[in-house]
């Protein structure tokens, strides 16, 4: 079974597409001078997407999905480590889901 040439075009299009986005962003930000309130506003904007993301699983989930969140904020907080309280939530919601259809 072979990609066909229009799924691998598509492919190629939308990495350039990103790529240029991220540099022309980048590209485009060098060009300011911002205030230091400006640059601390823009430091923000990838944890707002983040829990943008995940807020509307935790609060439609169940309460495995929740408890996660709440030792994923611990670990996080206490650790200050990005990996940690990544590792930490993916292993709760695996193990909390699985004493949920009783297989632990």
């Amino acid at each position: 079974m072979g990609i066909s040439l229009i799924t691998l075009l598509a492919i190629v299009l939308m990495a350039i597409t990103t790529y240029a986005t991220r540099a022309g962003g980048l590209w485009l930000a060098s060009r300011f001078d911002l205030s230091e309130r400006a640059g601390a506003w823009l430091d923000q904007i990838p944890g707002a997407i983040l829990v943008s993301l995940v807020a509307p699983a935790v609060l439609t989930g169940g309460p495995a999905e929740a408890l996660a969140a709440l030792a994923v904020v611990v670990v996080a907080v206490r650790t200050a480590s990005l990996p940690a309280a990544m590792v930490t939530g993916v292993v709760a919601v695996v193990v909390l889901r699985a004493i949920e259809a009783n297989l632990l």
